[in-house]
């Protein structure tokens, strides 16, 4: 879930406002990923409508590459991206937790959600992060 107060998102942003940041690993990961004000939204759509039970991919509808959002959150931020985190030292410094959470692609899509009629606010990762930087 994105939001500059909390998150991966709030993890990041010190180094690539530094312009340290760059791709994790390969970067071909697939990275699913929501605003935190459309994951509440959708979690109350689907709490409150009949047709929905079960499992639902909190995501937004387009998921992206990690070398992607490397590119894009240095983009929003103005400052380059060109200091990638290479398997080796990711897996050094995280152990498990590298192939687990840093390094693992995950592309979830919200099918069940748009099915229902769920419309997100911030669909695209470039205008979500423009809004919740506060860098239009």
């Amino acid at each position: 879930m994105l939001h500059p107060r909390g998150g991966a998102l709030k993890k990041m942003l010190t180094p690539f406002k530094l312009g340290l940041g760059g791709r994790l690993g390969s970067g071909e990961q697939y990275m699913s990923w929501i605003t935190q004000d459309d994951h509440v939204r959708a979690m109350l759509h689907a709490l409150v409508d009949e047709r929905m039970s079960g499992a639902v991919n909190l995501v937004a509808p387009e998921p992206v590459t990690n070398r992607e959002f490397t590119k894009t959150l240095g983009r929003v931020l103005r400052r380059p991206t060109l200091f990638p985190a290479p398997r080796f030292a990711l897996r050094t410094a995280f152990r498990e937790m590298a192939d687990e959470a840093l390094l693992a692609s995950q592309r979830g899509e919200p099918q069940r959600l748009q099915t229902a009629g769920f419309t997100f606010r911030q669909p695209r990762l470039e205008q979500a992060l423009r809004e919740l930087l506060g860098r239009r």
